[in-house]
């Protein structure tokens, strides 16, 4: 059976099993029909009306019409970019979006119909990697999405950890550096403010401000203006042989493994896979990030060694994560 076949035989008043996982950015509200074995079978998107809660919720509905005019699905996971209570129904705070005490959960089901699950989206990507893609082969396992900011996911002894509020696994916000940079929660020196695409692009901005004769790569890049470096461009420099781009991803990379080296002390993880958008610089990441974590790891020679490894799912990780914490509601 083709994939456009498998397609065909999951729409209304085909087979049952099929959940709607949604994943709200600040930017996009991406939505996916997910079956049980983690594939996304039909896909709708609006933009994130991100100042307007119910203005938001109204696209989520809209998402969710779309889909389920094509497949019957029988319950729903909303991916939040925030806190997210306990009972995986409210959204205590978003910093991207105009969500406080927001109660999500009963506004889309009053918008729906439909059985909801509310998770942060960190960790719905996290139970998706650890489900259906890097993560598949272990039962301790931690999920870090390096894109703007550095978000976390933690998956121990086989179920998703939320802690005692619903707010467990916001790693990104351990505090590396006293009296640090200002992060966006407010405190100083936390590990995404050097471990982060934000702080990739802070990094590369001085860099070619202070030094442009060595950055000739990245100034050209950004068309001869320091303060248009992006990340991307950092990428692309270092897989072309930039060797101040390769520095830069590799004094990124020593962050990231120095704090999961911390992480490995505090949880024991067997494998810690990494994600989000800055994560596509591969190996020129992941080998300092690993030689980094080898070095700082305590107990060292003495001990099982975790694996650092990249995440698979990619962008869709979070609309099959929640789409399979809906089915296991």
């Amino acid at each position: 059976m083709t994939a456009g076949e498998t397609a065909a035989a999951m729409r209304v008043g085909g087979s049952t099993g099929l959940t709607i996982g949604v994943d709200v950015g600040g930017t996009k509200i991406a939505g996916g029909v997910v079956d049980e074995s983690g594939r996304i079978v039909g896909e709708a998107r609006r933009e994130t009306p991100a100042t307007s809660p119910p203005e938001i919720v109204a696209a989520i509905a809209d998402v969710v019409k779309d889909l389920r005019s094509e497949f019957d699905a029988e319950a729903i996971g909303v991916g939040a970019a925030g806190f997210v209570d306990a009972n995986r129904a409210d959204v205590l705070f978003a910093p991207n979006l105009a969500w406080r005490q927001e109660p999500l959960k009963r506004e889309v089901e009053a918008r729906t119909g439909l059985p909801t699950v509310v998770e942060n989206d960190a960790n719905a990507a996290a139970w998706a990697e650890f489900q259906f893609g890097a993560g598949r082969d272990v039962d301790d396992m931690i999920l870090l999405t390096i894109g703007t900011g550095l978000g976390g996911g933690l998956v121990l002894n086989g179920e998703l950890y939320r802690g005692a509020f619903g707010v467990g696994g916001e790693v990104g916000h351990l505090r590396v550096v006293p009296n640090g940079h200002l992060c966006g929660c407010g405190n100083r020196g936390c590990w995404e403010q050097y471990a982060s695409g934000r702080a990739l692009v802070r990094e590369a901005r001085e860099f070619v401000k202070s030094s442009p004769s060595q950055a000739e790569a990245l100034l050209e890049r950004a068309g001869g203006d320091w303060t248009m470096v992006e990340g991307p461009m950092v990428t692309e420099a270092a897989a072309a042989g930039d060797t101040a781009a390769v520095e830069l991803l590799e004094d990124l990379g020593r962050w990231l493994g120095e704090g999961i080296a911390t992480l490995a002390a505090v949880l024991d993880p067997a494998v810690v896979v990494i994600g989000g958008g800055v994560s596509e610089a591969a190996d020129l990441l992941l080998q300092p990030a690993r030689a980094a974590f080898a070095r700082q790891l305590t107990a060292r020679g003495h001990r099982p060694v975790l694996q650092i490894r990249p995440a698979l799912l990619g962008n869709e990780a979070g609309i099959i994560g929640a789409a399979d914490l809906a089915r296991r509601r």
